[in-house]
């Protein structure tokens, strides 16, 4: 299941953000959606090919970045690799990727 949650805009739209494994299996990614509603930016993601992708809850909803990113995205649909569960040594801190478009993540 996908960990994610929602933000609803003061337009009225919302931006979804959801946890879901790589194409490859080694690691989840996050992906941002910026649609009219839940149900639009679920599907969005559907008709990409991502059949399996649920929300339910808003257990990690997008951060004020997050938001930030997807809005100024002529797409409104991103992602980059999820960052790594937070462990007790410091020193194995590497800087945030870069947003990306979605087309980089289906090729």
């Amino acid at each position: 299941m996908a960990a994610g949650g929602f933000v609803r805009m003061p337009g009225g739209s919302v931006v979804v953000a959801l946890s879901l494994p790589a194409p490859t299996g080694e690691q989840r990614v996050r992906v941002l959606v910026h649609a009219k509603n839940r149900a639009r930016a679920l599907t969005r993601l559907r008709n990409l090919g991502l059949r399996a992708v649920y929300l339910r809850g808003n257990v990690a909803p997008p951060t004020p970045d997050e938001i930030t990113a997807v809005l100024h995205h002529p797409d409104g649909l991103i992602w980059r690799t999820a960052a790594p569960a937070p462990s007790g040594d410091l020193s194995v801190s590497r800087p945030p990727e870069l947003w990306r478009p979605i087309r980089a993540l289906l090729a």
